[in-house]
């Protein structure tokens, strides 16, 4: 089964970033394809207003992450939520990567804020509070790099943690099998990281940037996530095929798909 995915990119990088990295669209064209080299994957830039042709149909919709706040009114985050809230009405399958697990918390119900717990930076460990049928791997635990000081307080209706740890509450969360997200990056390596802390390190404390840095040198599980994703992308097909079944073509034309 080939998989279609659009990834909904939310941030321009930094200049200084873009001859090595180019941007956090083809940051997750690596990543995935480094599972599946099989996978077709388009990338539309939200904020300058690129999104999917009406006729365009996708498997799952992935959010990246940005250096915007997920709460701003800023005419292109409000369209998103819009648009996000569209997808999950039409039984589309949603993803989001930090601002992307944000942003979907907020179009669905939650409630994201700037935390009084300062920044989120380099490697993060996260224990698994729930292992859906699709988690196929017998770890408790999982390490992500992160970099955020905005965080999901409060869940959307039907919403359930997936993963948490003490500085984040909500670090992944799910709602059935239609939408997952982490407040993580896998698309991050240990390098662009670096490079980023680098960049922002003004905006940090001593004490945070160091322990930051020194933390790169931890497991980081971008890869296991990415499988994590594509599994919980295929789970959400099979069943959508599943209860298309029997429908009659009248039926299957009323439900939305644009």
């Amino acid at each position: 089964m080939t998989l279609r995915i659009c990834i909904l990119e939310a941030d321009d990088l930094h200049p200084s970033l873009q001859e090595t990295y180019l941007g956090f669209g083809d940051m997750f064209k690596r990543l995935f394809y480094a599972q599946d080299t099989t996978l077709q994957l388009h990338v539309f830039n939200v904020v300058r207003g690129e999104y999917p042709a009406q006729d365009q149909h996708f498997d799952a919709y992935l959010v990246t992450g940005s250096k915007a706040d997920s709460f701003a009114n800023d005419p292109w985050i409000v369209t998103l939520r819009t648009y996000l809230q569209e997808r999950f009405a039409c039984g589309d399958v949603l993803l989001g990567i930090c601002f992307g697990h944000q942003i979907l918390a907020l179009a669905l119900g939650g409630d994201t804020q700037r935390s009084d717990k300062g920044w989120g930076l380099g490697v993060h460990n996260y224990r698994l509070q729930a292992k859906p049928h699709w988690l196929e791997h017998e770890l408790d635990h999982f390490q992500l790099l992160v970099s955020h000081r905005d965080q999901v307080i409060g869940l959307p209706e039907g919403a359930h943690v997936l993963a948490s740890n003490e500085f984040c509450e909500h670090a992944a969360f799910i709602v059935g099998e239609q939408v997952l997200c982490f407040q993580g990056h896998p698309e991050f390596t240990a390098d662009f990281s670096r490079a980023l802390l680098q960049l922002r390190e003004s905006m940090y404390c001593p004490q945070e940037y160091s322990a930051a840095c020194q933390s790169l040198a931890d497991r980081h599980d971008g890869a296991l996530v990415t499988r994590w994703m594509l599994s919980f992308i295929k789970a959400a097909h099979n069943q959508r095929n599943a209860a298309m079944t029997g429908l009659s073509s009248m039926q299957r034309a009323s439900i939305c798909l644009a």
